[in-house]
Parts: C-alpha cells; sequence; structure tokens
C-alpha cells in the first residue's frame, strides 16, 4: 500500500513539472529568459590569481617601459569590467604596485565568460615616482607579493675594441700573458691568458712490427723507423708499428700504401709522459664604479690575430642603490667560456686573477710583415 502511494506521488509531481514548463511557452512572444533580474545593479571590485612584472630586457631601467601581466581576472562579465586601476605606494627602495579590478553590473545582457584570461598593461612611471627606488613589487587585493624587478638608474655605452693577440698566446708555458691596456696611446681592454692547472698522467704504448710487402728499391742501408700516432689513446694501450727505412733518404725503401702491420709480434710495454694544460682567456676593462655588463660579443680571440669584441655597459647613475654585478668595483673579468668572473663565498677567484692579470707579461702589440 505505501509503495502504491509513493509511486503516485511521483509522477503527480512529474506531471506538476511538465504543465509549468508548458506554461513558460505558452507564448511565442516570450523570446529568451534574461540571465538577471531587471533590477540588478551592484558596484565591487574583482580580483586576479596571477601578476607578473616584465620591461624586456635583462636590466630594467627607471626610464623603460614596465609591463604588468595580470592572468585569471574574475570580473563577472567582460560587460561588467569597467577598469584596471594601478595604486601605487613607496616604501623605502621598494614601490608597490597594486591592481584593483572595478566591475559594474546591471541588467544589461551579457552572456559572456566570468574571467578575462591575460591583460598586458603598459606603464611609463615618473622619474619622481621612481626616486629612489631599486624595486618594485605587485601584489594582489590580499596583500600577497606576485612578482618583483630590479630597477636601475643609469644609462648603456656600446663600445668596440679590437685587442691584437700575439703569438706567443699559442705556447700555455708562456702565462700568464695578457695585452697591453693602452693603443695608439689610447686606453682600451685587455686580454689576459692564464694556467689554471697542470695534470700529468701515463700514456702505454707498445712497438708492432710492419712489413713491407713490395719492395720497391733496394737500400745499401737501413734503419728502424717508429711512427708514433699524432694523437694517443688513454684508455688503451697504444700499438706504434715499426719500419725499416733507408738510411739514404734520397731512395725509396717502400711505398706506404704496402706495409703490413702484424699485432702479434709486439715489444714490451712502454709508458710515455705526458701533461694535460688546463688554461683560460680573459677579457678584463676597468670600469666605472658599480658598473655591469648588459651585452657582450667576441670574434677572433685566437693567438696571431687581431680579435674584435663588442660589449654593451650599464653606467649607473650615482643615486643607483645597486652595485654590478662585476668582479670588482671597478674592474672587469669576463671569460671567454660567456659569463662574468665573481667571487663565491668559497672560492676567491677575482683575487687570483687580478694578482695575475698585474703581474703578467705583457705581449707586444706590434704586428710585423714583409713588404
Amino acid at each position: 500500500m505505501f509503495g502504491f502511494l509513493k509511486s503516485r506521488l511521483f509522477w503527480a509531481q512529474g506531471l506538476c513539472i511538465l504543465l509549468l514548463c508548458l506554461a513558460g511557452c505558452e507564448y511565442s512572444s516570450d523570446g529568451p529568459m534574461k540571465p538577471s533580474s531587471s533590477n540588478l545593479k551592484f558596484e565591487r571590485d574583482g580580483f586576479f590569481q596571477w601578476a607578473s612584472l616584465d620591461s624586456n630586457k635583462a636590466i630594467h631601467l627607471a626610464t623603460d617601459t614596465l609591463y604588468v601581466n595580470l592572468s585569471g581576472i574574475w570580473s563577472f562579465s567582460n560587460c561588467a569590467l569597467q577598469s584596471i586601476d594601478m595604486d601605487y605606494e613607496k616604501q623605502d627602495s621598494i614601490l608597490w604596485i597594486s591592481p584593483t579590478i572595478k566591475i559594474r553590473a546591471t541588467e544589461e545582457e551579457c552572456p559572456s565568460p566570468f574571467s578575462r584570461p591575460d591583460t598586458v598593461l603598459k606603464l611609463v612611471l615618473d622619474k619622481e615616482l621612481l626616486s629612489g627606488i631599486g624595486q618594485i613589487n605587485v601584489r594582489d587585493d590580499r596583500d600577497s607579493t606576485k612578482d618583483t624587478i630590479r630597477v636601475r638608474h643609469g644609462f648603456f655605452e656600446i663600445d668596440t675594441f679590437l685587442v691584437y693577440m700575439d703569438s706567443s698566446f699559442a705556447n700555455p708555458r708562456n702565462y700568464p700573458l695578457r695585452t697591453k691596456e693602452t693603443r695608439n696611446k689610447k686606453p682600451t681592454a685587455s686580454v689576459l691568458a692564464v694556467l689554471d692547472s697542470l695534470v700529468p698522467r701515463k700514456l702505454y704504448w707498445r712497438t708492432m712490427k710492419s712489413s713491407c710487402t713490395n719492395r720497391v728499391d733496394m737500400c745499401d742501408d737501413v734503419v728502424a723507423d717508429t711512427l708514433f700516432p699524432a694523437s694517443w689513446n688513454v684508455t688503451d694501450t697504444n700499438l706504434v708499428p715499426v719500419r725499416l727505412a733507408c738510411a739514404d733518404t734520397n731512395l725509396v725503401y717502400c711505398i706506404n700504401s704496402k706495409w703490413k702491420d702484424d699485432s702479434t709480434a709486439l715489444g714490451k710495454l712502454q709508458e710515455r709522459p705526458d701533461t694535460i694544460w688546463y688554461s683560460n682567456t680573459y677579457y678584463v676593462e676597468k670600469i666605472p664604479q658599480c658598473a655591469t655588463f648588459d651585452g657582450f660579443f667576441s670574434v677572433s680571440v685566437d693567438a696571431g690575430s687581431t680579435a674584435k669584441f663588442i660589449r654593451r655597459m650599464f653606467v649607473p647613475d650615482e643615486d643607483d642603490i645597486f652595485c654590478g654585478p662585476a668582479s670588482t668595483k671597478d674592474m672587469m673579468f669576463y671569460s671567454m667560456l660567456g659569463k662574468i668572473v665573481t667571487d663565491s663565498d668559497s672560492v676567491k677567484v677575482v683575487d687570483k686573477l687580478l694578482d695575475a692579470w698585474e703581474n703578467a707579461q705583457v705581449a707586444p702589440d706590434t704586428l710585423i710583415s714583409k713588404d
């Protein structure tokens, strides 16, 4: 009995829902339902989820355009977004940027998503606003820091240096070696080559008998000729052929293509001492105090050639609060491996390079050519 009443109640509810749906579509002139009521009207602040700062440059100058990228903006709808206001607050040397999403919703029909995925704002901040500022932070409506960018006050200068590297740079036994600081009585950059370390090692080899299969000419006297390889295998024993050659070098004993090596006829194991030379080359320049490189390019840094260096340097103003990065406050050592040399907490590299530069032999800078 209870199940029968429950079933009838279910069908009655379904019938009521169907009648309501038919009533809603009774007149063809009704049109679609409005997305909001006629008295809907409110103003409030929206919010964003992510923010980032960028100037598209490695060093952001105070005069550069600053790009603020806001992502995940909630503005109720596209029609409701009124504006994005930027509020600024200075705290010591930090400028805080607080974007505010202003929304205003009405009964206007706007079937749109509830958020704008990305918005990029371009800011050119006043010089007075950035006076004494070394860092810009962007935060959300909950005072949470989203991103940070360092601000520098100064200008860039680009210079090209041509430095002749004498052929003595090809021999690491001459290191430390550097070029002159002046050329044609004008100050210029210099190149410093230093020997970092020497690692002794041993190479192993055996002689291997080599016979001529087609003798071209008879020699009155022959001598043994050991053909040492141009390069040595470090991980294995090197086999070195031993041939008979004419004592008189004007005679031919055997042509090169007719020699046959016999790997079963080997001599005793022998050792060949060797040394690995580890060296580095640096571009050295005296710079304005607290300056740094923003770009660096080099061509033909080889012994016996004229090296070309193009560098873009940032020169700070007197009121800039940051320094470097540089090797020292007024000197730059730039490794040809592609990085500025700075000291770490555990290794004092700059002091060693500075000492090597001051005590290095100065190579000749005059290229002697024949007429």
